[in-house]
């Protein structure tokens, strides 16, 4: 008798603290770089499963009233100077015909750390395996990209909020909380 009232005991503090945790928000806090570089995302943004095994952190960011698709935020570290990853930005984005994809960049800095933020519109070339999948490129019409290049001392780390145009101009005060949010390791 003595056994089953302490299973049942056991029982019910695990429903409860479970039961707890579903209805507390899961945190927002998150690290890159081997817990280097810790920042925290928006209210609302979700924690999904990284698509590719080099991006350490994504999360799903609700749509636009209107849009079809989500926005997407990724976190990775990566080499190469400030310049080649915002080329590479850049390629990731089509023109009208007889116009170029122009980034526009603004630099701050970021918990002693310079960073730079670049927003591109167009039509964005979709890898939706990953740049080294292989797979067929979607060409995603009226994009905006948002990308931060956060050059730590601990290394490079990259931000990068991608979606339909309207759901991105609706979270790009909280990308850049998010960009301000970064705390370097000392």
């Amino acid at each position: 008798m003595r056994m089953f009232s302490c299973s049942l005991g056991l029982a019910i503090v695990l429903s409860a603290s479970l039961a707890d945790a579903q209805d507390k928000p899961a945190s927002r806090d998150f690290t890159i770089g081997e817990g280097k570089v810790a920042f925290t995302a928006a209210e609302g943004w979700k924690k999904v499963q990284p698509k590719s095994r080099i991006i350490e952190a994504e999360f799903e960011v609700p749509a636009a009233k209107g849009d079809e698709m989500p926005g997407r935020l990724t976190a990775m570290g990566a080499g190469g100077d400030v310049e080649a990853n915002i080329a590479r930005w850049v390629g990731q984005f089509a023109a009208p015909a007889g116009s170029e994809v122009k980034p526009q960049i603004d630099k701050l800095t970021v918990d002693g750390s310079e960073v730079q933020i670049v927003s591109l519109t167009g039509t964005y070339k979709d890898t939706p395996g990953g740049p080294f999948a292989g797979g067929k490129t979607v060409l995603r019409e009226d994009y905006q990209m948002l990308g931060a290049i956060c050059q730590t001392k601990a290394g490079n780390y990259f931000l990068k909020l991608y979606g339909p145009k309207a759901t991105i101009a609706e979270n790009e005060k909280a990308f850049r909380a998010l960009v301000e949010s970064m705390k370097v390791a000392k």
